[in-house]
């Protein structure tokens, strides 16, 4: 896979923005996804959705903040995931999608899975 310039660059950028979000948490999917969004500089709160054991108790948890930042991965499952989380607390809290997308524009579609911003990192 050949890295460009102006997608390091970009995640640069992204990964800057995400930092300033500072009344939100970032939910991934599970445990290799947040290594890697700190692997890349990301120093703001995250979230494993596959820690909780289920919509219900992730639902529950994450009521208390004022915006979630949605970075499942891009994948079927991942898609999936998203419209559940969105249906069960859209009216509840604020869910932003918006990085999520940055991410596929950036990377042209390159990196489906969050995980693999990893191989971002050693680019840095």
């Amino acid at each position: 896979m050949k890295i460009t310039e102006s997608e390091i660059e970009g995640l640069r950028n992204l990964i800057t923005l995400l930092n300033s979000k500072k009344e939100g948490i970032v939910v991934v999917e599970g445990k290799r996804d947040s290594v890697a969004l700190k692997k890349l500089g990301f120093s703001g709160k995250v979230c494993e959705f596959h820690s909780f054991k289920g919509l219900a108790k992730f639902a529950d948890s994450v009521d208390s903040y004022k915006q979630l930042i949605l970075l499942l991965d891009l994948d079927r499952k991942g898609r999936y995931l998203t419209s559940k989380i969105i249906s069960q607390l859209e009216h509840r809290v604020r869910i932003d999608l918006s990085f999520r997308r940055k991410i596929a524009m950036i990377t042209k579609g390159k990196v489906r899975h969050i995980e693999d911003l990893s191989r971002y990192e050693s680019l840095e």
